[in-house]
Formats: structure tokens, C-alpha cells, sequence
């Protein structure tokens, strides 16, 4: 069992943990989308098209995150696109994520939103300005 003292001290550091990871995790999308990499997008990618403000959107909203500055805005951003390619890319398919390829849209929708009500934790930009 884990004692609420270690618990107490090592949650805030996880969250940034979390928070550092899912956003490298969700930079790749966005780069794969613009740059090609670290593979080329599997759909055909126009700037000014749907995908492009998506990519755009990761791109932006996972440095912020990965940084832990405006933690909760990029987030809720963020989660708010993984929910609109959940409902238009993968629901049409099927009703359920590990059929219609939807579930890592699903899992980054949630944990974007518990980053967005959350914050940063304790190592982000966020917290130092708010200690500063």
C-alpha cells in the first residue's frame, strides 16, 4: 500500500510526468501531418483543409503542454479536437474505439480534459509563474 505522505509528494510530480509525455506523444501528429515526420501523414494533407487546422492545432496545443505553459487552454483545445476526430473520423465507422480505430482519439480527449482541469502540476511553466 502506498502511504498518503509518498502519495501526497510524488502525485503533482506524476502529473507533470503525464502531462510532459502525452504531450510529446501528441506532437507527433501534428509534425506527421505537416513535416512527414516521424512517418508521412496516411491521409492526403492540405494547409487550408480540415487536416491542417488539425495539425496546426496539435502542434500548438502539444509544446504548450509539453512545456506546461496556458496548460489548461492548449488542453481544452486540445481535447475539444480529439472529440470532433473521435465524432467525424472514427464514430461513423462503429460504435465501438478498438473497432473504428478510435481509441487513442478517445483516451487523449480524457486525459486533456484532466490536464485541462488540472493544470500543469509542479514542474511546468505554469507553476513557476504562479510561484514568481
Amino acid at each position: 500500500m502506498i502511504s498518503q505522505s509518498f502519495r501526497a509528494e510524488w502525485s503533482p510530480r506524476l502529473l507533470s510526468i503525464l502531462r510532459i509525455m502525452v504531450g510529446l506523444l501528441f506532437l507527433q501528429h501534428g509534425l506527421s501531418k505537416y513535416f512527414g515526420f516521424p512517418a508521412p501523414s496516411p491521409r492526403s494533407f492540405q494547409v487550408f483543409g480540415i487536416l491542417g487546422l488539425a495539425g496546426a492545432i496539435e502542434i500548438v496545443a502539444s509544446v504548450l503542454v509539453t512545456i506546461g505553459l496556458f496548460t489548461r487552454a492548449a488542453a481544452f483545445i486540445a481535447s475539444g479536437e480529439m472529440a470532433v476526430a473521435y465524432f467525424t473520423a472514427h464514430f461513423p465507422k462503429s460504435f465501438f474505439p478498438l473497432v473504428n480505430g478510435g481509441d487513442a482519439a478517445v483516451l487523449y480527449c480524457f486525459i486533456f480534459l484532466f490536464l485541462a482541469l488540472e493544470g500543469g502540476g509542479v514542474w511546468s511553466i505554469d507553476a513557476a509563474r504562479s510561484r514568481g
